[in-house]
């Protein structure tokens, strides 16, 4: 995505929207498309071009309380993250948020 279009919201104010309807995206519908149904809807989305997602295996949610952790990791991970650019610490939870909860629907376990 373009920075140009990148928006930030606090918790606090996606909350009010998502309670007022001003959320554009439709969960309920995507959540009822087939994959190949929903694969398609994104390949005909030209922000979406080149990019590829596993969709099964990744969710959206409200922000969580974050605890501070120090812990080793490859440094090859490290720099692959890093070199994304600033918010890379984010984009580590999300990958660890996705597989937690992939690990939690194949467990049936919360």
């Amino acid at each position: 995505m373009k920075k140009e279009h990148t928006v930030s919201y606090s918790t606090e104010q996606i909350t009010t929207m998502l309670a007022r309807g001003a959320d554009k995206s439709d969960f309920v519908a995507a959540d009822a498309m087939a994959e190949s149904q929903l694969a398609a809807a994104i390949a005909g989305d030209a922000e979406e071009a080149g990019l590829e997602w596993d969709w099964a295996k990744l969710s959206s949610a409200l922000p969580q309380a974050k605890a501070v952790l120090n812990m080793r990791v490859d440094q090859a991970v490290l720099d692959f993250f890093r070199q994304q650019g600033k918010g890379y610490q984010t984009r580590i939870n999300a990958v660890l948020r996705a597989y937690v909860t992939q690990m939690q629907r194949r467990t049936g376990r919360r």
